[in-house]
């Protein structure tokens, strides 16, 4: 896979305004690690093999337990979730699959007992960021750092 364009090049400033979330998202209200989990599972519905390295990554950074991120797939089949990351993985799914989901009421009303209003916008926005991102990536064929042809 070649890389169609690379958009930090010719165009920085345009990625300002998803930055600007990025660093509302560090500074928020939101769990880093509940942040990684979202990235890392939107990433994985989506395929982007460039945000699944950085969040995976990120989250192993901040002390994120291995066996979470290799079960994150599988969330709903394991006890090793918590009500609140649950209800945002839920929540993330349903967003990130909108056009087959329609965002259930079920999915949004599981948020209410975990999240404040505050954090269910900044949650929303975090799901709606990293779709961004990951189309970003898989649209100009990103390539992570560590992205090398494998030893035959």
């Amino acid at each position: 896979m070649t890389e169609r364009l690379n958009y930090w090049q010719v165009a920085p400033e345009a990625a300002n305004p998803l930055l600007a979330l990025e660093e509302r998202f560090k500074n928020g209200p939101l769990p880093h690690s509940l942040i990684e989990l979202v990235k890392t599972r939107a990433s994985q519905i989506n395929g982007c093999a460039y945000c699944l390295h950085m969040h995976t990554s990120d989250a192993l950074k901040e002390g994120e337990r291995p066996e979470r991120l290799f079960l994150l797939d599988a969330w709903r089949e394991s006890r090793m979730y918590t009500p609140k990351e649950r209800a945002a993985l839920a929540w993330t799914e349903a967003l990130t699959l909108v056009a087959e989901t329609a965002a259930p009421d079920e999915d949004y009303d599981g948020l209410k007992d975990h999240f404040s209003p505050e954090e269910i916008v900044d949650l929303t926005l975090l799901i709606a960021t990293i779709n961004a991102w990951n189309r970003i990536a898989i649209g100009f064929r990103s390539h992570h750092p560590h992205d090398r042809p494998a030893a035959v």
